[in-house]
């Protein structure tokens, strides 16, 4: 396995990840946990979902061998997932349901499903498809830094962007998400089209 460092890699899967993560977004959602005084620890959801993710990267092929699918087609299927949260995002409709336990701030529903989820694990493995893993984790540090920073300082953040900014920045992100779906889609399908020949 080729290890080699890209700015453009790093960035590339910086800004999928960063709609995917979708971290302004549910800052509804973690002011409405606060506000039920849970507690939620930045330090510990940031490791935890770090920590989640990278572990992901590494096995997830190992997962796809043991049920006998490529890498091109679990990508696709990725693509399809990222498709319809870019679909939720920009139509503002729920497709999935955030139907786990709720015991836990920081660990359920935060670090899972809302930050390391199916969304995320899906993107991680289309990403490999494509990028050189080093830039990858590099890219899931670096958007786990942010994670944290808007963790820390979540209140203050609502403040600047206010709540047209997250409505906005959705919106956006959805948009950049819908075309990311559509290019991992045709080319992951020429690359099992190719393999069939």
């Amino acid at each position: 396995m080729n290890i080699y460092f890209s700015f453009k890699e790093i960035f590339s899967a910086f800004i999928v990840l960063f709609a995917v993560i979708d971290i302004l977004g549910s800052i509804p959602i973690i002011l409405a946990l606060k506000a039920k005084n849970k507690t939620i620890s930045a330090e510990k959801a940031a490791i935890f979902s770090f920590v989640i993710l990278v572990a992901f990267l590494f096995v997830g092929n190992s997962l796809l061998a043991l049920f006998n699918v490529d890498i091109s087609s679990f990508a696709m299927a990725g693509a399809l997932v990222i498709f319809v949260l870019a679909v939720e995002m920009i139509f503002g409709i729920e497709i999935f349901k955030n139907d786990g336990p709720t015991d836990s701030a920081t660990l359920v529903p935060l670090v899972f499903p809302l930050i390391a989820g199916a969304a995320s694990f899906t993107t991680l493995l289309s990403l490999r498809a494509e990028y050189n893993i080093l830039n990858i984790i590099i890219a899931v540090a670096l958007n786990l830094l942010f994670v944290y920073f808007v963790l820390k300082k979540v209140d203050y953040v609502q403040r600047v962007i206010g709540k047209g900014g997250v409505y906005v920045m959705r919106k956006f992100f959805g948009i950049i998400l819908l075309a990311i779906a559509v290019r991992l889609f045709t080319a992951n399908l020429s690359t099992l089209l190719d393999s069939l020949k």
